[in-house]
């Protein structure tokens, strides 16, 4: 499995019931492959995934397993509670055919730095399956820091980290500690620029749900190097980019989908639609990019 690339976290597409629509996730999943990504992330936070069912969650890594066909590798996201569930879904995952996991922290409680490698040491023990640390502390109040990543060194199935603290800083102090030990992904959007410059090699997107062709196209420019012609795309698509660190990331970037491509939108609770001026804002920032890219081309 090669870890680089554009990784698009895939959206679980509903109906306005909160009935999962496979038929929508596998149209999504094939736009996304045949627009050029290097890889699949399905059941990730974007996915909702801890509000999915266990035979939800199985439901959509078999249709994305179907769809896929080999195209590209496919990740499953892995959040639980407890280490015997985590230990459960890794091997579940692995038996429905997934090639890796990006694997949370506990959701329990904010767990410390000896408890939080433990975590991943056994999640990473469970099965034959590579893991990337998903590490978001400003979302999950954990931080799979410098220190913490120590103890994880010499673990062999933990091979990628999705950088996702919010501080830039943090990929240089990562290279510095651990040279390429790790496959480091940006995480965040509208820092994927600075990231690459920084050496990252690989993206976990979300907006690529919405405009594919146009984020492989901006990874894959300013891997080459050229700065110069990625930063006009990356400015006229940052506006768009911000909408995936506010925390109703999982509404705008489905609203994004919806006025792209006319996927669903509808989520489910306790997350409820944008309505009024709230959705009228992120429209407006979807339709100024579209516009945009338009003009663009």
């Amino acid at each position: 499995m090669t870890w680089s690339g554009v990784f698009p976290a895939v959206t679980t597409k509903m109906d306005a019931s909160g009935v999962i629509d496979l038929t929508a996730t596998q149209a999504s999943i094939d736009r996304l492959i045949t627009n050029g990504v290097s890889g699949i992330i399905v059941l990730p936070m974007l996915g909702e995934n801890a509000s999915l069912t266990q035979a939800e969650r199985d439901a959509v890594v078999r249709a994305a397993k179907e769809v896929v066909a080999g195209r590209v590798p496919l990740l499953s996201g892995l959040a639980e509670l407890s280490t015997d569930n985590a230990v459960a879904a890794a091997r579940n995952y692995q038996r429905l055919g997934a090639e890796g996991l990006m694997t949370f922290p506990s959701l329990a409680y904010r767990t410390d730095r000896r408890e939080t490698a433990v975590w991943y040491k056994t999640v990473a023990e469970a099965s034959d399956l590579p893991i990337m640390i998903y590490n978001n502390p400003l979302a999950y109040k954990v931080d799979v820091d410098v220190e913490t990543l120590k103890m994880l060194a010499d673990v062999r199935g933990i091979v990628a980290i999705k950088e996702e603290t919010g501080d830039i800083r943090r990929v240089t102090d990562l290279f510095n500690a651990f040279g390429d030990r790790f496959d480091i992904f940006c995480g965040v959007d509208d820092l994927i620029l600075e990231s690459v410059a920084l050496g990252v090699v690989g993206w976990v997107s979300g907006m690529t749900n919405a405009w594919p062709a146009e984020c492989v196209r901006l990874f894959e420019t300013a891997k080459r190097g050229d700065f110069a012609a990625a930063l006009p795309l990356y400015r006229l698509l940052t506006p768009a980019f911000h909408l995936d660190t506010d925390i109703k990331l999982v509404q705008y970037i489905k609203l994004a989908e919806h006025l792209v491509h006319g996927a669903p939108e509808h989520v489910r609770a306790p997350r409820l639609p944008v309505i009024g001026e709230e959705r009228a804002r992120a429209e407006a920032v979807i339709k100024a990019t579209i516009k945009a890219l338009a003009n663009a081309n």
